[in-house]
């Protein structure tokens, strides 16, 4: 679907449209401009109206949600012994915890924490252990549950074999014993956690992995330049990767032919840069909306690789893009995320 755009009537900078839009708020100078025929590029707010028609807006959306059951997996893989561990996975694993609880409302008994420092073995993050939890994830969800699917680890592409990529590539995560075990295909992934969503209930994924663009195969993904312009791209031949009514969105480290990494340009201890940059504008703000999200996460991706190009010139390249790909089209500067 292509990007319509228009000027701000305030400060003059290219407007992002989507089609049935009525309104959009530019970020730079806050205004809310009125799209249509008639009145083309009005403005209907200033910048203190606009926050509180704002505020309204975003109780409106919350009122209107059936609140369900808040769920979610976080799985952190540190493959300890192997020549290319994970130093930040558990610590990955622990600050998004952290979020989910203080932050976003999530009780502490419905998040399964998969890594390789848990006691049980059930929470070992093995192929077969997060299959299961994944299922566990979905299973029983109903209208207004809330679910997120979190992983820090290794990640993959593969050869395609059912001629459903348009790069020719499936993307995969590394569980431990992948040596033994093989992959999890995306293929896979987009069955078990995403197939099955019923209307009303939405998954987000939050995946900071190497080659994760589209790893949840899902039908959708969000192109953005650097001035905030995008459109939404088919990525898939075949139809049947959508769910049976419900939401799914996946917010990825980086594109499919790109890698991933962690970070310690900003705290003592490494994190991945998703992940930090992630969890950063969810502390920092409030009433998010999904191209807000992804413009802030670029952002500071983008500034932890230049600190880390300072001070480090000798690093390998850490140049990646945070992702957002959806089973549904949306406007991405008006919807708000609501996990």
């Amino acid at each position: 679907m292509a990007t319509k755009t228009q000027r701000c009537n305030t400060c003059g900078r290219t407007l992002v449209k989507m089609p049935g839009s009525q309104f959009e708020a530019c970020p730079v100078c806050q205004a809310v401009n009125l799209f249509n025929q008639k009145i083309k590029g009005r403005v209907l707010f200033r910048v203190g109206q606009f926050m509180n028609a704002a505020a309204t807006q975003y109780k409106q959306e919350l009122s209107s949600q059936n609140h369900g059951r808040k769920r979610a997996v976080l799985c952190g893989i540190t493959y300890n012994g192997h020549k290319k561990k994970l130093e930040a996975s558990v610590h990955n694993v622990q600050s998004m915890q952290q979020l989910l609880v203080k932050k976003l409302g999530f009780p502490n008994d419905s998040i399964l924490i998969l890594t390789e420092e848990e006691s049980n073995r059930s929470r070992i993050p093995t192929k077969r252990n997060i299959l299961v939890s994944l299922q566990w994830l979905v299973k029983g969800s109903q209208s207004g549950d809330s679910l997120l699917f979190y992983y820090a680890g290794h990640g993959c592409r593969v050869p395609d074999e059912d001629g459903d990529e348009t790069d020719g590539y499936d993307e995969a995560l590394c569980p431990l014993d992948y040596k033994n075990e093989g992959l999890i295909l995306d293929d896979e992934i987009n069955a078990t956690i995403v197939a099955p969503l019923t209307h009303g209930v939405t998954l987000h994924s939050v995946v900071d992995t190497c080659f994760s663009g589209t790893l949840l195969d899902l039908p959708f993904l969000c192109t953005m330049n650097q001035d905030g312009l995008y459109r939404w791209d088919n990525e898939h031949q075949l139809t049947n990767k959508g769910t049976r009514g419900g939401k799914a969105v996946c917010i990825s480290a980086c594109a499919d032919n790109q890698n991933s990494a962690d970070t310690s340009a900003f705290t003592d201890k490494a994190i991945g840069a998703l992940t930090y940059s992630f969890i950063q504008t969810f502390e920092s703000e409030s009433k998010l909306t999904y191209g807000r999200l992804l413009s802030c996460m670029r952002r500071k991706v983008n500034l932890a690789q230049q600190v880390v190009g300072r001070f480090m010139p000798h690093a390998s390249s850490m140049s990646q893009e945070p992702q957002l790909s959806s089973s549904k089209r949306f406007e991405i500067y008006s919807e708000h995320i609501i996990i």
